[in-house]
């Protein structure tokens, strides 16, 4: 029986269309797999605070000498990394914001890229610790920007992705939401029936 963490990160919450891809891949995904487990986390509901000079502080105090305070700060890291540890499969609802990634999902990668908990370093540089699990992203953007320099979100996602172990992502685009009414149409379409092509083809 696997478990999915679906992470929304739209302002919108549920009601954004890269929350609404992703929970059509989930849906499908459960079709397929009755017994999975989901846990949502929704970022507009339930935001990731930023990281900050106290918080980065907790995560390198030594459990003894830690605060209260801070022990609050790692035990919240920790339910979010633990969210993660125990997902199979992690799928990301991706909207584009002013070229980039929501400040809310930077902060909640802040607090779950942890030196000694889900990467360390070696001599030969850093590695990953959540390997074997599979990411998918569904990015949702108001211009077209795939393939192009002003799309920083793809290889930002997969090298902070990468970084933690994770190397099978996945990305399904819907692009031009903005342009009218026509290309919206067209590009939901589009991405939709990726996501129908993409489930079967799962192992």
């Amino acid at each position: 029986m696997k478990t999915i963490l679906q992470l929304n990160t739209s302002i919108l919450s549920d009601a954004g269309q890269s929350s609404r891809m992703a929970a059509q891949f989930v849906a499908a995904l459960r079709e397929r797999d009755p017994e999975a487990q989901l846990v949502v986390r929704d970022l507009a509901r339930d935001p990731v605070p930023h990281i900050n000079a106290q918080r980065f502080g907790a995560f390198l105090a030594k459990p003894e000498s830690r605060t209260e305070a801070q022990q609050s700060v790692v035990d919240y890291s920790d339910q979010l990394v633990g969210e993660l540890k125990q997902a199979d499969v992690i799928v990301l609802g991706l909207p584009m914001y002013n070229f980039g990634v929501p400040s809310t999902l930077k902060a909640y990668f802040d607090h779950i890229a942890r030196a000694g908990v889900t990467f360390r370093y070696t001599e030969k540089g850093p590695v990953g610790l959540l390997t074997g699990k599979q990411a998918y992203a569904f990015a949702a953007r108001g211009g077209i920007y795939a393939g192009s320099a002003l799309d920083t979100q793809t290889a930002y996602v997969r090298d902070f992705l990468a970084f933690l172990g994770i190397t099978q992502v996945e990305f399904v685009y819907a692009e031009g939401l903005a342009i009218g009414e026509t290309q919206r149409q067209a590009a939901l379409s589009k991405a939709y029936d990726a996501i129908g092509k993409l489930v079967p083809a799962l192992a």
